[in-house]
């Protein structure tokens, strides 16, 4: 019985390590992470709870914009409706995701509610689209899919800056 609940937690284990694995591992790529040049722009404060679903936002802005500090420095970032962060991953060549499925559990893409042309609270120097991809309708920004972090837990988290070498914070300046 005891042999039984070792193999079981070490099966358990190495499931976790792949999933953190598949969704953080180092991928190369050309794309250079962000640097952000704060400018004069509404803060968002919500108060509403995170989820870790896939982030389906209502017909309203899907997109705002806050302060945050990001790697030691205080940025504007976009944020979600409920004010959670958002990140690209530097891997994802849309169409085709890096993340979904089991992935997407630890970074729920931010979904449209139609393929429709998403909108954003504030004025920002990018594009806004939809893409179909294996997440649904996902939200991207100046054709980078966005995705929240299941360890931020309220707004102004940025915990997943950097995670795995891929995952980082969108900025307004973002190309």
């Amino acid at each position: 019985m005891i042999s039984l609940r070792r193999s079981f937690l070490v099966t358990l284990l190495l499931a976790v390590a792949l999933l953190v694995i598949a969704c953080g591992g180092s991928t190369a790529s050309s794309n250079p992470a962000p640097t952000a040049t704060p400018t004069t722009v509404p803060t968002a404060t919500p108060t509403t709870a995170p989820t870790t679903a896939p982030t389906t936002a209502p017909s309203a802005a899907l997109i705002k914009t806050a302060t945050a500090t990001v790697s030691g420095a205080s940025e504007t970032i976009l944020t979600n409706a409920k004010g959670l962060t958002l990140y690209y991953r530097t891997s994802d060549n849309p169409p085709s995701t890096v993340c979904s499925g089991g992935c997407a559990s630890a970074w729920p893409p931010l979904l449209a509610p139609s393929s429709g042309t998403p909108t954003s609270a504030t004025s920002l120097p990018g594009k806004l689209t939809v893409v179909v991809d294996a997440n649904g309708n996902q939200v991207e920004y100046n054709g980078h899919p966005l995705y929240t972090f299941s360890s931020d837990s309220a707004p102004g988290q940025t915990t997943g800056e950097g995670v795995g070498g891929v995952w980082h914070v969108v900025t307004p300046n973002l190309s």
